[in-house]
């Protein structure tokens, strides 16, 4: 008979039902899955010889779905900071992926991203990067739940040469890890000004054969609305929406310029919506509309962007930004509460990845991706609402357990599939390499 273990939490926080907190309840896990919800004294008697986990100072929540992010781009952090988002990539950000981006590049730095993001208690990333079979090794070596996001692009690599080559490449990785646990793929269109309509429409094509999500930087910036205004006469959103993209299928990364009748159309057609508050912060892009979104029914995650953007791979940072960004900008003290960006973190985020039946809420017959934080610690006292209190107060490093597909891979804040100090050792190794270079 497999293991059960018990999770003994002060506060359960489901996700579902909304704003819903149970106290004195216990988390039994079997496997992979959760198998039961019920209040403690019945799960110590019928859970008896059960691994039995204490954790009376905690909050026990589902992971984080980080909803966009290029996880591999943490060996390029702070490489080029406080740059317009055009001049960073054009000057700084592809030249360096130029000359250093390959297949271990990619390993050891998504392997890297997802040591920090396990740390801060996100437990799926929806990937956009090269390399595809980097990234999903990086995955499965790690533990985390890893879609991975097979860019396109029309220009040259040293990844690949042309639209046709990304797109052969990201259907040869789908097939050799189809059955690996914890990865999946979607195809990531980089952006309306760097992909062609014929390619698009490939990518549309493809999608519905090989059953593949769409993810695509969408009105990042001002600028990429006024070439396309200059090249095609519409806006992207529209030219897309012409070609077909927009559906349910699609998770539009950014969406900070989006107008009224934009919002509207990204409702009919089921679009969702992964807002970056960080990077769009960080690089001046704007901000986005989240709260006039959700409000005509959108689907709104949040992601974190790369960390070279970020410059921190902190969803329990971002989703606190996200809820202050939403009052700020609707002048709307009660929008975006404090559930509702707990949700954005967990809930919407797998509802974007067609997962929602899986993750992002603790429910028996769902998967054990889980989360502890430690609400005991002096920053987040005293405690009258333990949603509130993680949403607003508490940081990442109070995430204290975390595990995914029922596997534990934190411990009280010690990793225990990677080790850190490899991490850090090969990412000191990168950093030489890039600054060697940098100087010659």
């Amino acid at each position: 008979m497999t293991q059960i273990t018990c999770l003994h939490p002060a506060y359960l926080i489901p996700i579902e039902p909304e704003a819903s907190v149970l106290l004195k309840h216990t988390l039994v896990m079997q496997d992979e899955k959760i198998i039961a919800i019920l209040p403690e004294s019945d799960a110590r008697q019928r859970y008896p010889d059960a691994n039995h986990i204490i954790l009376d100072k905690h909050a026990l929540l589902p992971g984080f779905v980080n909803l966009h992010a290029h996880s591999a781009m943490s060996l390029l952090r702070g490489l080029a900071d406080d740059l317009a988002l055009m001049d960073w990539l054009n000057d700084h950000i592809w030249p360096a992926e130029k000359k250093h981006v390959n297949d271990d590049f990619v390993f050891d730095g998504t392997v890297y991203a997802m040591g920090e993001m396990l740390r801060g208690g996100t437990t799926t990333v929806n990937d956009m990067y090269f390399h595809n079979d980097a990234v999903a090794r990086a995955g499965i070596h790690s533990g985390m739940r890893t879609i991975v996001g097979c860019s396109v692009l029309e220009f040259p690599t040293g990844y690949a040469q042309n639209a046709d080559e990304y797109l052969a490449k990201a259907i040869a990785a789908k097939s050799e890890f189809d059955n690996q646990q914890g990865v999946t793929f979607r195809l990531a269109p980089h952006a309306p000004y760097t992909v062609a309509d014929e390619t698009f429409r490939k990518i549309i094509a493809l999608s519905e054969q090989h059953n593949m999500g769409i993810h695509c930087h969408i009105h990042e910036t001002s600028q990429e609305i006024n070439d396309s205004l200059k090249q095609y006469g519409i806006r992207p959103l529209k030219r897309l929406h012409n070609l077909g993209l927009l559906s349910h299928q699609l998770i539009a990364a950014h969406m900070v310029h989006a107008n009224d009748e934009e919002i509207v159309m990204l409702a009919q057609t089921g679009v969702h919506v992964a807002h970056n508050p960080a990077s769009n912060l960080k690089l001046a892009s704007g901000f986005a509309p989240v709260y006039a979104m959700q409000m005509a029914g959108i689907n709104v995650g949040i992601g974190t962007d790369g960390a070279a953007s970020n410059n921190k791979l902190d969803l329990l940072g971002d989703l606190r930004m996200a809820a202050l960004l939403a009052k700020a900008q609707s002048n709307n003290p009660t929008a975006l509460n404090a559930h509702a960006a707990l949700k954005m973190a967990t809930l919407s985020g797998a509802k974007a990845l067609g997962m929602d039946q899986e993750i992002g809420s603790l429910m028996p017959g769902k998967l054990a991706d889980v989360i502890a934080i430690d609400l005991s610690a002096i920053e987040t006292q005293p405690l009258y609402d333990p949603i509130s209190q993680i949403v607003y107060a508490a940081s990442r490093d109070q995430v204290s357990h975390v595990w995914v597909h029922g596997q534990c891979l934190m411990f009280n804040r010690g990793l225990t599939r990677l080790d850190e100090e490899e991490l850090i050792g090969k990412v000191s190794w990168w950093q030489q390499r890039v600054k060697n270079q940098i100087t010659q």
